[in-house]
């Protein structure tokens, strides 16, 4: 006959629980993603019309302290001469349609 051996608990928790982050670290670094998100989308929203016509589906990469735009038909040409450009900063991607949004689902 076999016997069953028993079954080990499953250790739950965190692999590093040093590097925890404070709530109020968490909502500084949200606060401070969404404002360079609402920069980025308004140059992308004042400068999409007029080129979503003739460049339909290209992507365009938004530096928002310079606010410099630079579009490619391809991402990572576009990504490439953003940080050309500004090789210290980051940028923000968008696809030239109605929504701005740059992948599928």
């Amino acid at each position: 006959m076999t016997e069953s051996t028993a079954k080990r608990p499953a250790r739950r928790g965190r692999i590093f629980p040093e590097r925890i982050l404070p709530p109020e670290e968490l909502a500084r670094r949200k606060a401070e993603d969404e404002a360079f998100h609402k920069l980025c989308r308004a140059i992308f929203e004042r400068v999409s019309p007029e080129y979503i016509e003739k460049n339909y589906g290209w992507y365009i990469a938004v530096e928002p302290d310079s606010g410099d735009y630079f579009i490619d038909e391809d991402i990572e040409i576009a990504s490439q001469k953003a940080r050309i450009k500004h090789p210290n900063a980051v940028h923000c991607m968008f696809c030239l349609n109605e929504t701005g949004a740059t992948g599928t689902i």
